[in-house]
């Protein structure tokens, strides 16, 4: 579900306001890192401080391999430039949407403590309470289910959580997403799950930018005022996770839309991460301790007797700071004759909440992913997500094998 409201990511009279960056690292795959450097009062710009990142050349300067070039030049993205602001250009011509144009290059320290704290839209999707367009099956609409405060630290309780970031043309957004196995590196994960319209605007759009993870956020559940005086370790204290690749069905990008449920069957996204400040040697799953096996053969209702939803919701009542989660039984929503029938609980979570996991007793007796937040009606009282089937492994399984051999 997705909430639209105003949010400032620049302030004026000293103070905090969005500074040029310069360019520190360049990897050797679609991922670059471009070093956000501060800028001083009157200053509108920064000088590059140089780093011992892979591809910096002896004397300070950059180098970046020519076939990484090539492709993103092929994107329309000057890198130079880039950095400078032009990300910020949502012109049709540069605004990419095929599934193959993903490209994400990590601006090292946009995503700082105040940034991430005052970020608090998501990309809307609600829709009206009575939304089923198929007659017979679709069950009654759920009580709603007061959404509980999830257990701190978050990371005992909730250790695959998180929030997920990015810029859209409205904005900066949240959304929320979940840590999950990875069969091509077992133990080892870096595959992050969540909704499709969290990274791409569906038929009318393109994919989003500047999309990074963070597990754990605000892992102590400290309250808001607390928050303006917080350190990035406290409220990213497992680190901020940049997207290397990002996956969605081709039915949400031809389909989606945020008004009237479209798409919202095939709501789904597999994101491929990788740490902003440079690998230490872990894996997601390593630093986190946890990721979520994916059952793509979850039983159809009503013979699941519990989901359990986890989410930050963003929008009143709630401000996006803390973990909220509901447990319901599970009933069905069908949109159209034509498209899977889509799970539905009670739950009161709102916009932000998008693309957080759902989870149920898999086939083996222990938990496993088996839906995410779609969509929602604009009285907040149910949340309806995917079931997954042939087409979202399809995703899951296409972003762990291109990574399989690294």
């Amino acid at each position: 579900m997705r909430i639209v409201r105003p949010v400032l990511t620049a302030r004026q009279g000293g103070g905090r306001r969005t500074c040029p960056s310069a360019l520190a690292v360049a990897a050797v795959t679609a991922v670059l890192a471009l070093t956000a450097t501060a800028c001083g009062p009157g200053e509108d710009d920064a000088s590059d401080k140089p780093s011992n990142a892979a591809g910096q050349s002896s004397g300070g300067g950059i180098t970046i391999p020519d076939d990484l070039k090539d492709r993103l030049k092929e994107h329309g993205i000057d890198l130079d430039q880039w950095k400078n602001g032009e990300w910020k250009n949502w012109d049709k011509d540069t605004w990419l949407r095929e599934a193959k144009d993903f490209v994400n290059p990590i601006i090292e320290g946009l995503w700082d403590s105040d940034r991430m704290r005052d970020t608090d839209k998501s990309p809307e999707k609600q829709v009206e309470n009575d939304i089923s367009g198929d007659a017979g099956v679709t069950d009654p609409t759920p009580a709603p289910v007061k959404a509980a405060a999830v257990r701190t630290p978050y990371h005992a309780s909730a250790a695959e959580s998180g929030k997920l970031f990015f810029d859209s043309p409205e904005g900066s957004m949240v959304c929320s997403a979940t840590v999950v196995k990875d069969p091509a590196h077992p133990g080892k994960s870096n595959l992050v799950w969540t909704a499709g319209h969290c990274v791409h605007a569906g038929k009318k759009g393109g994919w989003y930018r500047n999309i990074a993870f963070v597990p754990s956020y605000n892992n102590d559940g400290l309250p808001t005022a607390q928050l303006e005086k917080a350190t990035k370790q406290e409220i990213a204290p497992y680190g901020v996770w940049w997207s290397q690749w990002a996956q969605t069905s081709e039915q949400w990008i031809s389909e989606g839309s945020s008004v009237g449920g479209q798409g919202a069957p095939y709501d789904f996204a597999v994101l491929r991460v990788t740490p902003e400040k440079g690998s230490s040697g872990k894996s997601l799953e390593e630093t986190v301790g946890s990721a979520l096996p994916v059952d793509f053969n979850a039983p159809a209702v009503p013979k699941i007797d519990s989901m359990t939803a986890t989410g930050f919701p963003a929008a009143p009542p709630y401000d996006g700071q803390k973990a909220f989660t509901c447990s319901d039984t599970p009933g069905r929503l069908s949109l159209t004759e034509q498209d899977p029938t889509m799970y539905r609980i009670g739950c009161t979570m709102t916009g932000g909440a998008s693309g957080g996991g759902w989870v149920a007793t898999g086939q083996d007796g222990n938990p496993a992913l088996v839906s995410n937040t779609s969509i929602g009606p604009v009285s907040a009282g149910w949340l309806a997500g995917p079931r997954f089937g042939k087409e979202a492994k399809g995703v899951y399984e296409s972003v762990s094998n291109k990574y399989a051999g690294q």
